[in-house]
């Protein structure tokens, strides 16, 4: 496989028919056959993150991209699956039917409210640019710090250090990682949706993103 075709695998995304699916959840098609149901937590660097429900359980694991046929979607929000050999891209313009909002996250405040409410297992979709500057030496875009070693005192310890992040509902404890993302991204709970960094020391931080919302 040509790294042409590998690249468009990694970005692209098709609306299918999902049918027979009679609850609100996922199903990831393995390539070998397997399937696994759950939910669909996100698509980025080549990996699937996708929470596998397992009887009274669950489990999120990660999965590279190649190995997926197809994610199958059906939830309230309609019959909807993801082809990772389809041709067309997420990530160009607007997505039609879609609203959207601009929200500027300054690296320097715990969380930024973006103004959107959000319900659970809805899909949203992140285009953000800029950098912040979180110590000397230190900027980095929405990814984060490249290599980042484990902080316990970060909202997020074992991700990148200055990545951008989430939450659903002020109080909320239950953050998310959104990074360079641009989604889908399936969302965990309902309420107000905030955006922030993923650090332990703001007040030496500077800088934003723009970050649009697809929703």
């Amino acid at each position: 496989m040509s790294n042409k075709r590998t690249s468009s695998i990694w970005l692209t995304l098709a609306f299918v028919v999902a049918a027979g699916l009679g609850v609100a959840a996922d199903t990831l098609i393995m390539r070998n056959g397997d399937q696994l149901r759950g939910q669909l937590v996100a698509i980025r660097n080549g990996e699937v993150e996708f929470r596998e429900e397992r009887g009274s359980g669950s489990r999120t694991i990660r999965l590279d991209l190649r190995e997926v046929r197809r994610i199958d979607f059906d939830d309230e929000y309609g019959s909807r699956g993801y082809r990772p050999d389809d041709t067309r891209s997420p990530n160009d313009g607007p997505r039609p039917g879609m609203r959207e909002r601009q929200v500027v996250v300054s690296a320097n405040v715990p969380w930024v409210d973006s103004g959107i409410e959000v319900r659970d297992g809805q899909q949203i979709y992140f285009r953000t640019v800029g950098q912040v500057t979180w110590g000397k030496g230190r900027k980095d875009g929405p990814e984060g710090e490249k290599n980042s070693p484990f902080n316990a005192g970060r909202p997020l310890p074992n991700r990148p250090g200055a990545a951008l992040i989430g939450k659903v509902g002020q109080r909320s404890s239950d953050v998310f990682f959104i990074g360079a993302e641009q989604g889908p991204l399936r969302v965990r709970g309902t309420g107000r949706l905030f955006l922030g960094i993923n650090d332990d020391d703001l007040r030496d931080n500077t800088g934003n993103w723009r970050v649009t919302i697809f929703y």
